[in-house]
């Protein structure tokens, strides 16, 4: 007698069968084909889906919060198909295409195992930014650039080509096509003269527009010798970055402005690269690499005050310092090699250390024609030259010879020097504006970092891990040779003769299975950090602790499944983080910055019956930090509140054919802009499913 199980609505039923009845032991399903509607479970498949938004509120921070055009969407969210061509080679086609959102994907491969195959790939997806300046809370202006939100698509094509034969060279080309078009927003903001108030520097929006482009072509060979595997290759890129910011000044104004900072620059970068990997015993591995790159820019590009973005110059005496016809060079070497080991003296004892140096030698040079106002333009020129020696070393240890423990320590120092020569640039106008610079600058640079791990597994049901690491950056300046005197602004960072940064951090986490259908994950982590800085003797400063950082991270997860049929996902995450500089002591100008903020979610999944499914999730940010000191100063701090609401229904309305059906509510609210980034938005999505 032979015992089967059969799935009903609360459980299983095991039913034993004789004779004939095993004859249908073979329409037996498994919980997965049941399901999923049936024991063919299809390798290839097509999902149509459509949908749209209903927003209330600012739109363009909805489509950057959210990464979505926020309005009506729909077409082919995934396809995949797999099949085989003969009897060692398969062709795969993968692909994505949603209208509206700029949001595609084409991947066509073909494969013959043990000697090549061929892969041909296009990519593009669109980043949302809102485009928005600033808010003035005591006059309240807001400066919103558009209704909706700015975009930045990228994308890219490549064609790669392998021989891959079971013994022998391995060879791969590949050819790649990448571009970044559009527009993001920017910090940089203009000035603004608010109803009744002084001049306020940094409220009006500005935004950044792309248009880049590569091309790139490389091909690396691979082999092994013996106990060695060895490789080589090459890589050429040419592009041209053609970028803008586009600023925005008083708007609204008679005198309103308009500046296009527009830089082009086209770069060849040649590349040639090698590796080793050799066991030399059973324990003991070295590898090695070496590179080089060679990168030369031509440089070009113009500042421009007029009535419209993109336009030539025209002479105002209201318009600011600018530039047109600048073009320059620069060239750039670079050196890089690598040595590792890997050495296991014992079974449970592993020491990996490991040196990377790398050199750089550049040299640049320009020129142009500065503008200021209705003034006659001067000629300008500017040159410079560096040189970096970096040496990293690296240490490794892993013990194992602890039962149920894992104890790791790492060691990692470099040291780098190098020097900057710089000579020129912008000059005065009309006698207005500052002096061509001449500085050169030595600087030593000592970076420590110490960690130490361990893990312990204590039982089957708890894994406890343990860490922290020490870091200490030191950097030293010695400026031989600065135009500008010590105590003047413009000697930024020429003033400077050391600065160090040190920080340790202590985290701990636990992974603990409660019981059968429970487990948990607990998380803590503290970080502390200082800057200390050391001013030039001449500077007539004192040497101070420009900032201290505290940081606290809790977190916890909890996954309970009660029932076969049901789920349950949940997590806190809390956030303490603060930064105190000497100048918060001094006015109220400058306050503490805190960046507090604490999470929540959950998520659940319900399987109604057989052929349906319920996934309902919920989260939500809030960070309460916004200090409007408004009368004083700049207010700082994040004030936002977030709410999002999902439920899914999926339904099998056959064995190849799945609907699914997603209703999402949400909610932002955001007081550092006084409400006027507040939005709320449902969402309506439906998807459908064939399999074949």
């Amino acid at each position: 007698m032979k015992t089967i199980k059969i799935l009903l609505g609360y459980g299983w039923l095991s039913i034993g069968m004789t004779g004939r009845a095993l004859a249908a032991e073979t329409n037996y399903l498994t919980p997965q084909q049941m399901f999923e509607g049936g024991t063919n479970t299809y390798n290839n498949w097509i999902d149509f889906s459509g949908g749209g938004f209903l927003i209330d509120g600012s739109r363009a921070r909805f489509q950057q919060q959210h990464q979505l055009s926020g309005g009506a969407f729909g077409g082919i969210e995934g396809f995949h198909y797999t099949t085989n061509v003969n009897t060692n080679t398969t062709l795969t086609l993968d692909g994505r295409g949603i209208f509206d959102e700029h949001d595609y994907k084409l991947r066509l491969g073909i494969e013959r195992e043990n000697k090549g195959y061929l892969r041909f790939s296009y990519d593009q997806s669109r980043i949302w930014w809102d485009g928005d300046g600033g808010f003035f809370s005591p006059s309240g202006p807001y400066e919103p650039l558009a209704p909706n939100g700015l975009g930045l698509d990228r994308g890219n094509f490549s064609f790669e080509a392998g021989l891959t034969p079971e013994n022998g060279v391995n060879a791969i080309f590949k050819y790649s096509h990448a571009f970044r078009e559009g527009d993001q927003d920017s910090t940089r903001w203009g000035d603004v003269h608010p109803a009744g108030g002084a001049l306020v520097n940094g409220l009006a929006p500005s935004f950044e527009s792309f248009n880049e482009h590569s091309d790139s072509f490389q091909l690396d060979l691979t082999d092994n010798i013996k106990a060695t595997d060895l490789g080589l290759g090459v890589r050429f890129e040419t592009g041209k970055l053609d970028d803008a910011l586009k600023v925005l000044q008083y708007p609204g104004e008679p005198i309103q402005q308009k500046i296009t900072d527009r830089q082009i620059v086209n770069y060849d970068m040649f590349d040639v690269h090698s590796f080793t990997e050799t066991w030399v015993r059973s324990n003991v591995l070295v590898s090695s690499g070496f590179s080089y790159s060679l990168l030369e820019n031509g440089v070009s590009g113009s500042r421009i005050y007029g009535s419209d973005f993109d336009v030539g110059r025209v002479p105002n005496p209201l318009y600011g310092f600018g530039y047109y016809g600048l073009n320059g060079n620069s060239r750039l070497h670079e050196y890089v090699v690598d040595l590792n080991l890997l050495y296991r003296p014992t079974p449970v004892f592993t020491i990996t250390p490991s040196v990377r140096l790398q050199k750089d030698d550049g040299a640049a040079d320009s020129g142009g024609l500065e503008t200021l106002g209705a003034n006659t333009p001067v000629p300008f020129s500017a040159n410079n030259n560096t040189g970096d020696l970096d040496v990293r070393g690296r240490l490794d240890f892993a013990y194992r010879g602890f039962t149920n423990w894992v104890l790791t320590a790492r060691g990692d120092l470099t040291e780098a020097e190098g020097n900057l020569n710089e000579y020129g640039g912008l000059i005065p106008v009309a006698g207005i504006g500052r002096s061509p610079v001449e500085s050169g600058v030595y600087d030593h640079n000592f970076v420590q970092k110490y960690s130490v791990g361990a893990r312990w597994y204590p039982s089957r049901k708890v894994t406890l891990d343990a860490g922290g690491y020490y870091k200490y950056d030191a950097y030293h300046y010695d400026s031989s040779a600065d135009s500008t005197p010590n105590n003047s602004f413009t000697r930024y960072p020429g003033y400077l003769a050391m600065q160090d940064f040190a920080t340790c951090d202590a985290n701990l986490r636990l992974n603990w299975r409660v019981l059968r259908n429970v487990s948990l994950i607990s998380r803590y982590e503290y970080q502390w950090s200082t800057i200390h800085t050391e001013p030039d003797l001449l500077a007539g400063l004192p040497n101070v602790e420009s900032s201290v950082m505290r940081g606290h991270i809790l977190a916890q997860d909890v996954n309970w499944t009660p029932w076969s049929r049901l789920s349950l996902q949940g997590g806190f995450n809390y956030v303490l983080n603060d930064t105190k500089t000497p100048a918060s002591d001094v006015t109220q100008a400058i306050l503490n910055s805190e960046n507090n903020y604490w999470t929540m979610n959950f998520s659940s999944s319900l399987v109604l019956d057989n052929k349906t499914d319920l996934d309902v999730s919920y989260f939500y940010y809030q960070a309460d930090d916004y200090v409007n000191n408004s009368p004083l100063g700049v207010p700082y701090g994040a004030g936002g509140e977030e709410h999002s609401v999902t439920a899914t229904l999926t339904r099998r309305l056959s064995a190849r054919l799945r609907l699914s059906l997603k209703y999402g509510y949400f909610r932002y609210l955001d007081s550092a802009y006084g409400g006027r980034q507040d939005y709320s938005a449902s969402l309506i999505y439906a998807t459908l499913r064939y399999r074949f």
